[in-house]
């Protein structure tokens, strides 16, 4: 797994080890998770303005009121 070196600020750091503690190895899974919850976002956001750039059609729109009724 490939290492990063981040400075952060003497606030920001504060902060965080705060809510996520050095000592118990939570900071940087703490990171990880902040990180990939930014990609996400991204490529969501991404997603959102293709969509709306070229929404479908009327014709392509699943129709909910005529759905089969699912069974287990």
């Amino acid at each position: 797994m490939p290492s990063l070196l981040v400075h952060l600020d003497d606030a920001t750091c504060k902060a965080l080890d705060r809510i996520a503690p050095a000592r118990q190895r939570k900071r940087a899974e703490f990171i990880r998770q902040a990180v990939k919850a930014a990609i996400r976002n991204h490529e969501y956001c991404r997603m959102r303005e293709a969509y709306r750039q070229q929404p479908d059609s009327a014709a392509e729109v699943d129709d909910w009121c005529s759905c089969e009724e699912f069974k287990t």
